[in-house]
């Protein structure tokens, strides 16, 4: 298939769609008709365009950032240094560089036999519907590229048809599509939901800062409830409220692949906290949920702490900024110590005062439980204590291993079971809660977690703390050095 062949006619690139890539045998003999003198005056009218059968033969001779020059001749656009400096690496960032359609043409012809890039970022770039199609069709070819965001560049439905003409079909090995901020409106919802029904190979989806309100909260829960790959599905700052958000999670009910899903910034209110209760009480799959910002009081706190009572995989659970008073926190924190079968890590409620009573019972629960982390805004309803001093966390366990004679890095290797050098905060939390050597509380605990793992990535990386141990002579040259000792 000679997929380089792009069309340069302009009026092609006015209409947005994507040129043909293979020249036919009509056109072909119609250019070794034309005479010498007619291509010269064509060259010299367009200076950026090169002739058809030039590009042809260039484009299946050449590749790299020779490949790309060619392109950008053609289409008539200023290549990008950035890009043709870093071809050969893995990750390539051309967010913010107004490459427009024109430009994301000549990227994708570039791209078509790259070999090397796995993850393609092209982040407000103006692209367009029409080099949204230009970058599917690179797809179509391009068996290396597995993660793409182009966030933020004005697809619309245009665009959005043509990026689930590659859902349906599964056409390209895109495991991760970022696509938030595109202006995708209830027309655009349709193509998603019909594509990814019977999608197997996108696993990340971000379609955050868009437009989709019921029919879209309604044709995406549809696709939730029968899609069998997704894991992360992003929706926040949408227009997601009761009917919608019903409708959502009536699809998560029947969802058995779905790990994080985050609704936050939209309107679910308590209607839509009930039905996300109802869902967890069947699903058996989502680790993550996020529901911050939704207009949840403490009713609809209550009705979504039922769920809790029996879920027993939901792992982080983030509801702040909310309006929920200390009864709402009460029955999720009730909720949780009543499921022997609750594996819940992390409740995020940090705009929530709570009362003593609350705080004594997040104490018990956590000596059951010394992984759970509760992160609420603070104890109200008393004159403000002066903070308690609390030695850094990190200089104690120094002080300590000085003690003893140990490095840090052997302190982490005991508490790593696994042996990867990444310990899940969940388990890190736990067994410096257990540990008994170092006094620590839960305070200086999560202080100390916040400093290891300060990206949130929900693993402590220990890595860096490790010393390379000095390499062994062999035997024999031991022995040599040893001889000639004896002999001085």
């Amino acid at each position: 298939m000679e997929f380089y062949n792009f069309d340069s006619d302009e009026e092609g690139d006015q209409d947005g769609k994507m040129s043909q890539f293979a020249i036919s045998e009509e056109e072909e003999s119609a250019l070794e008709a034309t005479d010498n003198e007619e291509e010269k005056e064509r060259a010299d009218s367009c200076d950026t365009d090169i002739e058809i059968e030039d590009a042809e033969r260039s484009f299946t001779t050449i590749k790299g950032a020779e490949l790309y020059r060619e392109a950008c001749k053609l289409v008539g656009v200023i290549p990008v240094s950035y890009f043709i400096r870093n071809m050969e690496e893995p990750v390539m960032n051309l967010n913010h560089h107004g490459l427009g359609p024109k430009g994301t043409k000549a990227i994708a012809i570039a791209l078509v036999s790259n070999t090397t890039i796995t993850q393609l970022q092209l982040v407000d770039n103006w692209i367009l519907g029409e080099g949204a199609t230009y970058l599917v069709q690179m797809l179509r070819e391009n068996c290396y590229i597995q993660e793409l965001n182009i966030s933020n560049n004005h697809l619309d439905t245009e665009g959005a048809e043509a990026i689930c003409r590659m859902f349906l079909d599964n056409i390209s090995n895109i495991r991760a599509i970022q696509l938030a901020g595109n202006n995708f409106r209830e027309e655009a919802a349709p193509y998603f939901s019909e594509s990814l029904m019977n999608n197997y190979r996108v696993i990340e989806l971000d379609l955050s800062h868009n437009e989709f309100a019921d029919k879209g909260g309604e044709l995406l829960g549809q696709m939730l409830a029968n899609n069998e790959s997704l894991e992360v599905l992003k929706l926040s700052w949408n227009h997601l409220r009761m009917k919608g958000a019903v409708a959502l999670s009536a699809g998560l009910r029947t969802n058995g692949t779905l790990k994080v899903l985050d609704v936050s910034w939209n309107g679910f209110g308590n209607e839509g906290a009930f039905a996300l209760g109802e869902a967890l009480k069947v699903n058996n799959v989502l680790v993550e949920l996020d529901v911050s910002s939704n207009h949840i009081n403490s009713e609809g706190a209550i009705k979504l702490s039922k769920g809790l009572e029996v879920n027993g995989t939901l792992r982080i659970l983030k509801l702040s900024q909310n309006p929920i008073t200390v009864e709402g926190a009460l029955a999720l924190l009730t909720c949780v110590r009543r499921n022997s079968k609750s594996r819940i890590e992390e409740i995020n409620i940090s705009n929530v005062l709570v009362n003593e009573g609350f705080a004594r019972l997040l104490d018990v629960i956590c000596e059951a439980r010394p992984e759970l982390d509760v992160i609420y805004g603070g104890v109200g309803g008393h004159v403000t204590k002066k903070q308690q001093y609390r030695p850094d966390p990190m200089k104690m366990i120094q002080i300590y291993l000085d003690k003893n004679k140990l490095r840090l890095w052997d302190f982490f290797r005991k508490i790593d079971k696994e042996g990867t050098m990444k310990i899940t905060v969940a388990e890190f939390r736990k067994a410096m809660m257990q540990q008994t050597k170092i006094p620590l509380d839960r305070a200086q605990v999560n202080e100390l977690v916040r400093k290891l793992d300060s990206g949130r990535t929900g693993q402590v990386d220990y890595s860096k703390f490790k010393i390379e141990e000095p390499k062994q002579k062999p035997k024999e040259e031991e022995e040599e050095e040893e001889n000639k000792e004896e002999e001085t």
